[in-house]
């Protein structure tokens, strides 16, 4: 692979490294939707790497896909990056490919990519995948991983440059998701629910500097915490504030799943705020 305006990235001995892909989607693993599109890039890039976010994102949920793709793109090696969390497919929304100075993203034009676009530096051309000899030989209107992106992705990955996917798109003109509720004040601070991980925990979308002056021992949503920097500063079975590994402000229990207790999910609102002086201290 060959980057807009130089070479591909070196390896760790300082040769050229293989093109990468990744991927992540909705698909689930109990279909064959994550095999086609494997089986389309191994034949048209059989040198590329390919690597596998995630493909269980919840059906749909273009947010979580959203920000598991920026929380992991600035990790992997400089590539193609597919993503597709895609309600939309087979009506008018615009698949799309982006540059951006860390990589490529290719998806759905419904606010998917443009986090890690972010995340990768910012967009800095911006495409509409309608190129017929890019795609695959038919394209169904349910199946754009296969027939649209992972097609693109293959040429992009072998150094096809991205004006010929198809007309340029203003970067203005992509559509983004709303921004999540943030609050912060004196006390404490209110904060979407971005996401709820495998573990239970609970991120917010309140980045972990709004945590800075607030005491030991904190209230979310009236409930006791520790505010600490790791699970095991809180006893077992009680919660804990934190900064997590992406620097947002998340909410765990030590042992346990935080999400099941505050009974949350993505998109309520959370409120971490001081106790005042008379409220107990105790955080079991």
């Amino acid at each position: 692979m060959t980057r807009p305006g130089g070479p591909g990235g070196p390896d760790a001995d300082g040769a050229d490294a293989p093109p990468c892909v990744s991927l992540t989607t909705d698909y689930g693993l109990t279909d064959g939707f994550v095999a086609a599109c494997h089986g389309v890039l191994a034949r048209l890039a059989p040198t590329a790497r390919v690597i596998d976010v995630t493909h269980l994102v919840p059906p749909a949920d273009v947010r979580r896909g959203a920000t598991v793709l920026a929380q992991t793109v600035p990790y992997l090696p400089w590539g193609v990056h597919v993503a597709v969390v895609d309600p939309g497919v087979g009506t008018e929304r615009r698949g799309i490919a982006l540059a951006t100075p860390g990589g490529l993203l290719v998806g759905p034009d419904n606010g998917l990519l443009i986090p890690a676009a972010a995340a990768l530096g910012g967009v800095t051309a911006a495409v509409e995948l309608t190129n017929p000899d890019w795609l695959g030989p038919v394209v169904f209107r349910t199946f754009h991983g296969r027939d649209v992106f992972a097609p693109v992705a293959a040429r992009l990955a072998l150094g096809a440059p991205l004006a010929e996917a198809g007309p340029a798109v203003d970067p203005g003109t992509l559509v983004r998701l709303p921004e999540p509720v943030v609050r912060a004040g004196p006390g404490g601070l209110s904060a979407e629910v971005l996401t709820v991980d495998h573990f239970g925990n609970v991120q917010l979308a309140a980045p972990g500097a709004l945590l800075d002056g607030l005491p030991s021992r904190v209230l979310v949503n009236g409930r006791e915490a520790v505010h600490g920097r790791t699970f095991g500063d809180a006893p077992p079975g009680a919660l804990v504030v934190y900064v997590d590994s992406a620097a947002q402000v998340a909410v765990a229990i030590n042992t346990g799943r935080a999400a099941d207790t505050l009974r949350t999910s993505p998109g309520d609102v959370l409120t971490i705020t001081t106790p005042s002086p008379q409220s107990p201290r105790s955080c079991s």
